[in-house]
């Protein structure tokens, strides 16, 4: 699909996966970068990405201008088997690849950890279960300066046309942002649960609400 000035929509290709990956890490944090929180580019990209780019890339795509690659959805059908892949394929290798880069020696990695701990001990880290209603999942993102020109709404028509032809029953999501949250009301979804984390108070000086949006198709 391509339209407004040559920006098309089209499933990921394995040569899209540098500039995903650099996506990832420039909008960790809300839009902003990761290194806001966390020092290791690599960490974070294979954490948030590496699952769906190698494991089940026909269930993402891209938003190219003129060849570059300006967002992705990143998606799975079966959250559940997603997370099992992860833990048992990923999470092992991901670890000791930031013990070898000395991930765990720099400050302000060590302070997010250890927000992030404080965080589980005063909220938690359990969310109720929606994978059986809604057991598909997604990532979005879009790189600073083309956002606003519903390169979202399309990315996500074209992840949802996906599921409905492999008759998947439902989606869901989780974010911190407020911004996003009214986006994705206004795509259709609807509001499932409401908490808060509190692991990014440090740099934004507050807590911030965690979302999580689904749809049946």
């Amino acid at each position: 699909m391509v339209w407004e000035s040559g920006i098309k929509i089209r499933k990921f290709q394995a040569k899209d996966k540098p500039a995903v990956r650099q996506i990832v890490y420039d909008t960790a944090l809300m839009g902003e970068s990761a290194e806001l929180f966390f020092q290791g580019q690599e960490v974070i990209s294979d954490a948030f990405s590496l699952y769906f780019t190698d494991y089940e890339p026909e269930a993402c795509f891209v938003a190219e201008d003129n060849g570059q690659i300006v967002g992705y959805l990143i998606g799975t059908r079966k959250k559940v088997s997603a997370e099992a892949i992860f833990n048992g394929r990923i999470a092992l290798s991901l670890f000791i690849k930031a013990l070898k880069s000395g991930i765990f020696l720099k400050k302000r990695n060590l302070i997010f950890i250890y927000s992030c701990l404080k965080d589980f001990l005063i909220n938690g880290i359990k969310t109720p279960d929606f994978n059986r209603q809604y057991p598909a999942t997604f990532h979005l993102n879009i790189k600073d300066g083309f956002r606003g020109k519903e390169l979202g709404s399309k990315l996500i028509t074209n992840f949802l046309d996906y599921l409905k032809i492999n008759r998947c029953p439902g989606v869901h999501l989780a974010t911190m942002s407020e911004r996003a949250a009214d986006f994705f009301l206004a795509q259709g979804f609807i509001q499932l649960y409401k908490g808060k984390r509190s692991y990014f108070r440090r740099i934004l000086d507050r807590d911030v609400p965690l979302y999580i949006f689904g749809k049946l198709l």
